[in-house]
C-alpha cells in the first residue's frame, strides 16, 4: 500500500503513526492510572464512611446490651432484697427496676423479665412483667398466657439454648406497628451449688432510628445505604416496598443474579467488601462497600461509579482532544521538514543501492551539507569504509577460525588416541572383559580412563574427572595419565600411587585444577581387586546372582590441590560373572530439558533391568539409555564409562 508513496508521506505517515501511538498509550497509562488512584480514594472513603456508620450504630447497640446484661447479672448476684425463704428477688423491687430502665432509656421501646415456670413464685406457672412505651406513655403487663406461652418462643428459648445474649430477627412490633428487634440475656441462680438457667432478661428497641441513619446517607445523586439481617432480611432501603418482606437472596432468585446471592452469603457470615455490583434501585454501576455489626446485622453502602467517575471522564475527554490537535500541528511541521530533506535523500536512495549490491568504492554525495541530510551521508561514507573493513577482518577471522577449528579436530584426535580404543585388548586373555567409552562435552575434555598389566596376572585400571572442559582440562589430563601409568608401573599399591601422583602435581598447579580419581589392581586369577579412591563417584557392583548395587569406599580427597591428602587402600573380590561399573559424574548428572538429573538411581535401574551381562552391550544401554532420558539437551560434562567382567577364578 505504501510502497509507491513519496518519502514525505511515508515520514508523515510513520513518524505520526509512531507519535499517536505514544500519545494513546500515554493516554490509556494515564487513564487506567487515574481511575485506579479514584478509585482507590473511594475505596478509602468507602470504608471510612461504612466504619464511622458501623462505630455509631454499634455504638448505640452495645450501649443498650449492657442495660439487660447489667439487670441479669444483678439478678444472679442476688443485689437486691429477697422474697420469703426461697431466694427469689422482692416482686416490688424487680418491677420498679424494669420500669425505670424502660424510662430511662428512649431507644428502648420495652422490658421484661421472664422466669421458668414456678421459679419466681411457686403457685405461678408464668411470671414475665413487662414494662413498654405507648402513646408517649410507660405502660405495665404480664406477657405469659395460654395464649402466649413465653418459653417457646425465639427471644427466650434461644438464649437459654445457647447459653449466650441473642439479638432477634427484626420485626414489627404487635398493635405498635413499629419496627423492632429484641435482645435477650439469659440469667442463672446457683441451687445447692449448681448452676441453673433461670430465665431471660430481655429489652425490645424501636429502629426508627436506625433507619433514619441509613436513610440519611447519601452518595452523590443515586448512591444510598441499607440493611440486612442475620438472615438477609432488608431492615432498612430506598425501595421500601422490600424492607422485612425480601430477603438479599430472595431478590438474587427473583433476578437471577449469582453473583448478588454470592455477595449476600459473605455479608451474612460477617465479612467485610468493596465489591462492583449494578444497584437494584438505577440498574447503573455501582461499588459497594459492606461490613458486618455487632449483632450480626450487615451494613451496605453503594457508590454510584458513573457520578464518582464523572469528573475523571471529563479530564480525559479533554487530553484527547488535546492529543488530537497535537498531532495534526505536529503533522504540519513533518510536512515542512520532509520537503527539505527529499531531494539529497533521493540522491543517497541511489548511492544506498549501488552500496547495496557491493559497490563500495562509489562516491557520497552531499558529504559537504551541514544539517542532519549532511550527517546523513557522512554516516554512510562511513560505513562504506566499515564495510570495507568489516569484509577484511571477516575473511581473516574466518581464515583463523578454520585454523582453531582445525587444531581442535587434531588436538580431539590426539586425545583420543592417548586412551585404549581396541577392544577386546587382550584377546588372549579370558580371565576377564573390559570396555570403555569417552564422550567430550567440547571438542575436547577432561574425563579419561586407562588400563594396563602391572605385572602379568595383575591389571591396572582407572577412570577419572578433571575439572572443567575443554583444553585446560585436557592438557591437566594428559599430564594425570602420564604420571598415573608411570607410578602404576612401579609396582606398588593404588592408594600410594595416587598419593604420589598428588605430591606430584601440586606443587606446579597454579591454576588450581584438580581431579577425581578411581584406581585399582585386579588380581585376573583370584578376582580380587584393590583399589583407592580420590574424591570420584562409587563405582557400581553387579554381582552374578544378585541386584546392581553401589560400593561404598573411602570417599578420599581430590589430587592436585593439597598436600597430604587422606587416601586409603582397600579390597573388594569378585567373583566369576561378576560386574564392575566405573563413571563419572557426566553420566548420573547428565540434565534433561526439565533440569532434572539422570541419577544414580536411574543408572542402577538401567543395569538391573538390562538382559546381557556383555560388557560392551551393557555400556551401549547405559549410554543410549542416557541419551533417551535428556531428549536432545545439549551434553554439559565429559560422559566417561569403564565396564569390568571377571570371568574366571
Amino acid at each position: 500500500m505504501l510502497k509507491n508513496k513519496s518519502i514525505s508521506f511515508k515520514l508523515i505517515f510513520f513518524i505520526l503513526l509512531s507519535t499517536g501511538v505514544i500519545f494513546i498509550g500515554i493516554f490509556i497509562y494515564s487513564y487506567f492510572l487515574s481511575r485506579q488512584i479514584i478509585i482507590k480514594k473511594i475505596r478509602e472513603n468507602a470504608l471510612y464512611l461504612t466504619n464511622s456508620i458501623r462505630f455509631h450504630i454499634d455504638g448505640t447497640l452495645m450501649s443498650l446490651q449492657r442495660v439487660p446484661k447489667g439487670l441479669a447479672c444483678f439478678l444472679e448476684e442476688g443485689l437486691y432484697p429477697l422474697y420469703e425463704e426461697q431466694g427469689f428477688y422482692a416482686k416490688n423491687e424487680l418491677l420498679r427496676l424494669i420500669k425505670k430502665i424502660v424510662k430511662s432509656n428512649p431507644e428502648i421501646y420495652g422490658c421484661v423479665v421472664a422466669f421458668e415456670p414456678y421459679s419466681f413464685n411457686k403457685k405461678k406457672f408464668y411470671f414475665a412483667p413487662y414494662f413498654f412505651k405507648k402513646n408517649g406513655k410507660i405502660n405495665f403487663k404480664y406477657i405469659g398466657s395460654e395464649d402466649y406461652q413465653y418459653f417457646y418462643w425465639d427471644w427466650y428459648q434461644l438464649p437459654k439454648i445457647l447459653k449466650k445474649p441473642i439479638w432477634s430477627e427484626p420485626y414489627y412490633g404487635k398493635g405498635s406497628g413499629i419496627l423492632m428487634s429484641t435482645y435477650s440475656v439469659p440469667f442463672y441462680r446457683v441451687i445447692k451449688g449448681k448452676r441453673e438457667f433461670w430465665g431471660v432478661v430481655a429489652i425490645d428497641i424501636s429502629l426508627k432510628w436506625l433507619q433514619a441513619l441509613i436513610f440519611s446517607i447519601k452518595v452523590g445523586q443515586t448512591g444510598y445505604g441499607f440493611l440486612i439481617s442475620k438472615n438477609g432480611t432488608f431492615i432498612t432501603h430506598p425501595k421500601k416496598m422490600l424492607i422485612m418482606n425480601e430477603t438479599i437472596f430472595s431478590l438474587a432468585e427473583e433476578r437471577k443474579d449469582s453473583y448478588l446471592k454470592k455477595i449476600g452469603k459473605k455479608m451474612v457470615k460477617g465479612e467485610k467488601g468493596f465489591v462492583p455490583i449494578n444497584s437494584i434501585v438505577t440498574g447503573k454501576k455501582c461499588w459497594l462497600a459492606y461490613t458486618p455489626l455487632s449483632n450480626g446485622w450487615s451494613l451496605g453502602v453503594l457508590f454510584p461509579q458513573e457520578e464518582l467517575m464523572a469528573d475523571m471522564l471529563n479530564l480525559n475527554k479533554d487530553i484527547f482532544c488535546l492529543t488530537i490537535l497535537g498531532l495534526l500541528i505536529l503533522s504540519a511541521i513533518i510536512t515542512l521538514i520532509a520537503r527539505t530533506i527529499t531531494r539529497p535523500l533521493k540522491a543517497l536512495t541511489a548511492v544506498t543501492k549501488k552500496l547495496g549490491s557491493g559497490d563500495l568504492n562509489i562516491d557520497i554525495p552531499c558529504l559537504d551539507l551541514s544539517d542532519e541530510v549532511g550527517e546523513l551521508a557522512k554516516a554512510f561514507d562511513y560505513m562504506k569504509e566499515s564495510l570495507k573493513n568489516y569484509i577484511k577482518n571477516l575473511q581473516e577471522t574466518t581464515a583463523a577460525k578454520e585454523r582453531v577449528e582445525s587444531e581442535l579436530k587434531i588436538a580431539a584426535e590426539i586425545q583420543l588416541s592417548m586412551l585404549p580404543r581396541t577392544f577386546p585388548p587382550f584377546p588372549n586373555r579370558e580371565e576377564f572383559d573390559i570396555y570403555a567409552i569417552m564422550e567430550p562435552a567440547k571438542e575436547v575434555g577432561g574425563d579419561f580412563y586407562d588400563f594396563f598389566f602391572v605385572k602379568e596376572n595383575e591389571l591396572f585400571f582407572a577412570i577419572a574427572d578433571v575439572s572443567g572442559k575443554g583444553v585446560p582440562a585436557s592438557l591437566f589430563m594428559a599430564i594425570l595419565k602420564f604420571l598415573l601409568k608411570t607410578e602404576a608401573m612401579r609396582g606398588i599399591d593404588p592408594e600410594k600411587i595416587l598419593t604420589q601422583v598428588n605430591n606430584t602435581l601440586y606443587p606446579d598447579n597454579e591454576s588450581c585444577m584438580f581431579a577425581t580419581i578411581f584406581c585399582g589392581i585386579l588380581n585376573v586369577n583370584t578376582g580380587e581387586i584393590v583399589f583407592a579412591n580420590a574424591g570420584h563417584n562409587p563405582p557400581l557392583l553387579w554381582r552374578k546372582n544378585g541386584n546392581p548395587e553401589f560400593i561404598n569406599p573411602h570417599k578420599g580427597f581430590v589430587l592436585g590441590v593439597m598436600e597430604g591428602i587422606d587416601l586409603k587402600k582397600e579390597r573388594l573380590k569378585l567373583d566369576p560373572e561378576d560386574i564392575l561399573i566405573l563413571y563419572t559424574d557426566g553420566v548420573t548428572e547428565a540434565m534433561n530439558y526439565k533440569n532434572e538429573m539422570f541419577s544414580k538411581e536411574r543408572l542402577k535401574n538401567v543395569v538391573a533391568s538390562s538382559k546381557t551381562r556383555d560388557v560392551k552391550e551393557l555400556t551401549n544401554i547405559i549410554r543410549e539409555s542416557i541419551k533417551d532420558f535428556v531428549k536432545g539437551t545439549p551434553q554439559s560434562d565429559d560422559i566417561t564409562i569403564l565396564v569390568i567382567k571377571f570371568n574366571m577364578g
